[in-house]
């Protein structure tokens, strides 16, 4: 299998990261207009985004199967994220207390996993470090917040919101590169 063949099942499906990165921009700039009387509107936001987020994996895991591609680290991405998203929606009260250590921990984890999937991107779409560079962020937004978990809930809610945006920013910048790469396949299978 060639190069181009193996990174055309992600190319295909480009839009899946360009919906995901909206999303994620949408919830960041909410956090931002917003911070006084929503933390529970924060945390219904974020259990929705952490679904959605883990369903648009999980849609990258069964499309990367499909053409026996690496899928585990899709499916275990929406994994957490299916299940941060229950946690989240099973007592928001709770979740208002521990929504600080969760972030943190899904950031963490998604980095990792968001590294792994990169790695494995680069072996079939060249320089391509966005993947890569969202999970490096991913991880160091986690970390960050376990640093400082006593922080005020502004600082929380606008670190939230700024990590969406930027993460929501290279996660377009990986569809707007992988629709290029499927267009670049389609244009040499036609020759």
């Amino acid at each position: 299998m060639s190069i181009l063949a193996g990174g055309h099942m992600l190319a295909r499906n480009w839009w899946t990261w360009l919906i995901r990165g909206i999303a994620a921009i949408v919830f960041g700039i909410l956090a931002f207009l917003s911070p006084v009387g929503t933390i529970l509107a924060i945390g219904i936001l974020f259990g929705a985004y952490a679904f959605v987020d883990g369903i648009f994996a999980i849609v990258a895991a069964v499309r990367a199967a499909e053409t026996h591609q690496r899928w585990w680290p899709f499916l275990i991405e929406g994994i957490i994220g299916i299940v941060i998203a229950a946690i989240t929606f099973y007592d928001i009260r709770i979740t208002l207390l521990a929504l600080y250590f969760t972030i943190a921990a899904w950031a963490f984890l998604t980095g990792i996993v968001e590294i792994a999937a990169g790695v494995q991107l680069r072996k079939h779409l060249p320089n391509e470090f966005w993947l890569i560079l969202s999970g490096i962020i991913s991880i160091l937004f986690g970390v960050l917040m376990l640093w400082r978990p006593v922080a005020a809930a502004f600082a929380i809610i606008w670190l939230i919101g700024a990590y969406a945006i930027v993460f929501g920013i290279l996660m377009i910048a990986l569809a707007l590169r992988l629709r290029r790469h499927a267009q670049h396949f389609v244009s040499a299978t036609a020759r």
